[in-house]
Protein backbone atom coordinates (compact mmCIF):
# COMPACT_ATOMS: atom_id res chain seq x y z
CA UNK A 1 0.00 0.00 0.00
CA UNK A 2 0.96 3.27 -0.64
CA UNK A 3 0.55 5.91 2.14
CA UNK A 4 2.21 8.71 0.67
CA UNK A 5 -0.39 8.79 -2.45
CA UNK A 6 -2.89 11.70 -3.43
CA UNK A 7 -6.57 10.23 -3.56
CA UNK A 8 -10.00 11.27 -4.27
CA UNK A 9 -10.01 11.66 -0.13
CA UNK A 10 -6.45 12.71 0.45
CA UNK A 11 -6.40 15.26 -2.56
CA UNK A 12 -2.84 17.12 -1.37
CA UNK A 13 -2.30 18.45 -4.65
CA UNK A 14 -5.33 21.03 -4.31
CA UNK A 15 -4.60 24.22 -4.32
CA UNK A 16 -6.77 24.56 -0.53
CA UNK A 17 -4.35 21.70 1.10
CA UNK A 18 -0.85 23.53 -0.57
CA UNK A 19 -1.70 26.80 0.97
CA UNK A 20 -2.58 25.13 4.19
CA UNK A 21 1.01 23.50 4.86
CA UNK A 22 2.86 25.84 2.78
CA UNK A 23 4.91 27.38 6.29
CA UNK A 24 6.09 23.38 6.63
CA UNK A 25 7.62 23.09 3.37
CA UNK A 26 11.76 23.97 4.36
CA UNK A 27 14.06 21.72 4.09
CA UNK A 28 15.48 23.21 7.06
CA UNK A 29 12.81 21.88 9.26
CA UNK A 30 12.90 17.38 10.05
CA UNK A 31 9.72 15.79 8.89
CA UNK A 32 9.66 15.03 13.05
CA UNK A 33 9.03 18.36 13.87
CA UNK A 34 6.89 19.03 10.27
CA UNK A 35 4.42 16.32 11.71
CA UNK A 36 4.80 17.95 15.52
CA UNK A 37 3.94 21.61 14.03
CA UNK A 38 1.23 20.11 11.68
CA UNK A 39 -0.66 18.15 14.48
CA UNK A 40 -0.81 21.22 16.59
CA UNK A 41 -2.03 23.27 13.22
CA UNK A 42 -4.82 20.89 12.90
CA UNK A 43 -5.67 20.26 16.58
CA UNK A 44 -6.17 23.62 17.44
CA UNK A 45 -7.52 25.54 14.14
CA UNK A 46 -10.67 23.48 13.87
CA UNK A 47 -13.31 23.09 16.85
CA UNK A 48 -14.43 19.63 17.94
CA UNK A 49 -18.01 19.29 16.79
CA UNK A 50 -19.72 15.58 16.49
CA UNK A 51 -22.83 16.44 16.53
CA UNK A 52 -22.69 16.93 12.19
CA UNK A 53 -22.78 14.03 10.54
CA UNK A 54 -22.36 13.25 6.55
CA UNK A 55 -21.83 10.26 4.15
CA UNK A 56 -21.91 12.47 1.30
CA UNK A 57 -18.26 11.70 -0.57
CA UNK A 58 -17.54 15.20 -1.58
CA UNK A 59 -17.86 16.57 2.58
CA UNK A 60 -15.06 14.13 3.19
CA UNK A 61 -12.08 15.46 0.39
CA UNK A 62 -9.07 16.82 2.38
CA UNK A 63 -9.59 20.52 0.15
CA UNK A 64 -13.19 20.84 1.61
CA UNK A 65 -12.34 19.91 5.13
CA UNK A 66 -9.76 22.12 5.50
CA UNK A 67 -12.20 25.56 4.83
CA UNK A 68 -14.38 24.79 7.43
CA UNK A 69 -14.29 26.19 10.66
CA UNK A 70 -15.24 23.14 12.54
CA UNK A 71 -14.88 19.02 12.32
CA UNK A 72 -15.65 15.71 13.30
CA UNK A 73 -12.43 13.58 14.58
CA UNK A 74 -12.51 11.71 11.10
CA UNK A 75 -12.77 15.07 9.35
CA UNK A 76 -9.49 16.63 11.51
CA UNK A 77 -7.72 13.65 10.78
CA UNK A 78 -8.40 13.48 7.12
CA UNK A 79 -7.24 17.00 6.97
CA UNK A 80 -3.93 15.82 9.14
CA UNK A 81 -3.75 12.97 7.21
CA UNK A 82 -3.70 15.25 3.47
CA UNK A 83 -0.80 17.45 5.22
CA UNK A 84 1.27 14.71 6.13
CA UNK A 85 1.36 12.87 2.84
CA UNK A 86 2.07 15.98 0.93
CA UNK A 87 4.94 16.58 3.08
CA UNK A 88 6.00 13.26 2.49
CA UNK A 89 5.09 11.39 5.43
CA UNK A 90 3.24 8.31 5.23
CA UNK A 91 0.18 8.64 6.49
CA UNK A 92 -3.49 6.36 7.19
CA UNK A 93 -6.98 6.57 8.38
CA UNK A 94 -7.66 4.73 11.47
CA UNK A 95 -10.72 4.22 13.30
CA UNK A 96 -12.09 2.95 16.46
CA UNK A 97 -15.01 3.29 19.16
CA UNK A 98 -14.57 4.97 22.17
CA UNK A 99 -16.19 6.14 25.25
CA UNK A 100 -16.28 9.22 26.84
CA UNK A 101 -16.81 9.95 30.40
CA UNK A 102 -16.92 13.65 30.94
CA UNK A 103 -19.56 16.39 29.45
CA UNK A 104 -21.61 13.67 28.34
CA UNK A 105 -25.29 14.91 28.40
CA UNK A 106 -25.29 16.00 25.00
CA UNK A 107 -23.88 13.13 23.57
CA UNK A 108 -26.44 10.76 25.53
CA UNK A 109 -29.26 12.72 24.39
CA UNK A 110 -28.55 12.97 20.80
CA UNK A 111 -27.40 9.91 20.48
CA UNK A 112 -28.21 7.53 23.07
CA UNK A 113 -25.02 6.97 24.46
CA UNK A 114 -21.64 8.36 25.36
CA UNK A 115 -20.65 5.64 23.03
CA UNK A 116 -18.87 6.89 20.11
CA UNK A 117 -18.09 5.29 16.83
CA UNK A 118 -16.33 5.59 14.81
CA UNK A 119 -13.74 7.64 16.40
CA UNK A 120 -10.92 8.69 13.73
CA UNK A 121 -7.49 9.38 14.20
CA UNK A 122 -3.98 8.91 12.47
CA UNK A 123 -1.02 6.39 11.86
CA UNK A 124 1.88 8.42 10.59
CA UNK A 125 5.49 6.68 9.86
CA UNK A 126 8.27 8.67 11.44
CA UNK A 127 11.82 7.49 11.45
CA UNK A 128 10.69 3.72 10.46
CA UNK A 129 7.95 3.56 13.63
CA UNK A 130 4.44 3.78 13.20
CA UNK A 131 2.63 6.44 15.36
CA UNK A 132 -0.79 7.02 16.52
CA UNK A 133 -2.21 10.57 17.14
CA UNK A 134 -5.29 11.84 17.59
CA UNK A 135 -5.75 15.73 16.52
CA UNK A 136 -9.36 16.02 17.33
CA UNK A 137 -9.95 17.63 21.10
CA UNK A 138 -8.61 21.38 20.38
CA UNK A 139 -7.10 22.93 22.97
CA UNK A 140 -10.19 24.97 24.08
CA UNK A 141 -12.70 22.50 24.38
CA UNK A 142 -9.84 20.65 26.43
CA UNK A 143 -10.01 23.72 28.20
CA UNK A 144 -13.82 23.57 28.76
CA UNK A 145 -13.62 19.68 29.89
CA UNK A 146 -10.57 20.41 32.55
CA UNK A 147 -8.03 18.23 30.51
CA UNK A 148 -4.77 18.72 29.53
CA UNK A 149 -4.76 18.75 25.55
CA UNK A 150 -2.88 15.99 23.74
CA UNK A 151 0.57 16.77 22.71
CA UNK A 152 2.47 15.22 20.20
CA UNK A 153 6.24 14.89 20.18
CA UNK A 154 7.09 12.91 17.11
CA UNK A 155 8.22 9.38 18.86
CA UNK A 156 4.99 8.45 20.96
CA UNK A 157 1.66 7.74 20.16
CA UNK A 158 -0.99 10.21 21.46
CA UNK A 159 -4.11 9.10 21.00
CA UNK A 160 -6.41 9.97 24.34
CA UNK A 161 -6.56 11.29 27.31
CA UNK A 162 -7.18 8.67 30.09
CA UNK A 163 -8.17 10.80 33.11
CA UNK A 164 -8.93 14.84 33.33
CA UNK A 165 -6.31 17.47 35.81
CA UNK A 166 -8.65 15.98 38.69
CA UNK A 167 -8.06 12.12 38.30
CA UNK A 168 -11.55 11.71 36.98
CA UNK A 169 -11.52 9.35 33.83
CA UNK A 170 -12.37 11.07 30.71
CA UNK A 171 -11.84 9.05 27.54
CA UNK A 172 -11.23 5.00 26.78
CA UNK A 173 -10.84 2.81 23.54
CA UNK A 174 -13.48 0.05 22.74
CA UNK A 175 -12.88 -1.60 20.37
CA UNK A 176 -10.51 -1.35 17.27
CA UNK A 177 -11.41 -1.18 13.73
CA UNK A 178 -7.15 -0.62 12.44
CA UNK A 179 -6.29 1.26 9.63
CA UNK A 180 -7.42 2.39 5.55
CA UNK A 181 -5.47 3.58 2.73
CA UNK A 182 -8.30 5.35 1.94
CA UNK A 183 -11.33 6.82 3.93
CA UNK A 184 -14.08 4.08 4.12
CA UNK A 185 -17.15 5.66 3.77
CA UNK A 186 -19.38 2.65 3.24
CA UNK A 187 -18.21 1.34 6.39
CA UNK A 188 -18.49 4.71 8.10
CA UNK A 189 -22.04 4.74 7.03
CA UNK A 190 -22.61 1.30 8.44
CA UNK A 191 -21.43 1.64 11.09
CA UNK A 192 -23.24 4.52 12.57
CA UNK A 193 -26.34 3.02 11.19
CA UNK A 194 -25.62 0.01 13.36
CA UNK A 195 -24.93 1.45 16.81
CA UNK A 196 -27.24 4.95 16.58
CA UNK A 197 -30.51 3.19 14.37
CA UNK A 198 -33.01 5.92 15.97
CA UNK A 199 -31.18 8.71 14.12
CA UNK A 200 -31.73 7.69 10.56
CA UNK A 201 -34.13 5.14 11.31
CA UNK A 202 -34.67 3.42 8.22
CA UNK A 203 -34.17 5.63 5.32
CA UNK A 204 -30.76 5.10 3.37
CA UNK A 205 -31.21 7.74 1.40
CA UNK A 206 -31.06 10.41 4.45
CA UNK A 207 -26.72 11.31 3.55
CA UNK A 208 -26.66 14.46 5.90
CA UNK A 209 -27.61 14.88 9.35
CA UNK A 210 -27.38 17.64 12.19
CA UNK A 211 -27.96 16.22 15.95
Amino acid sequence: MNFTAPTFYFDYESDEIKDFVKEFRSDTISKKEKAKRLYLKVRDTYRYDPYSLSFSKEHYRASYLVTQKKGHCIDKSIILIAGLRSLGIPARLHLAKVKNHIGVERLVEKFGTNELTPHGMVDLLINDKWLKVSPAFNESLCAMCNVEPLDFDGENDSIFQEFNNEGMEFMEYLEDYGYFEDVPIDFMETNVREHYPHIFGEDRNIKEFRL
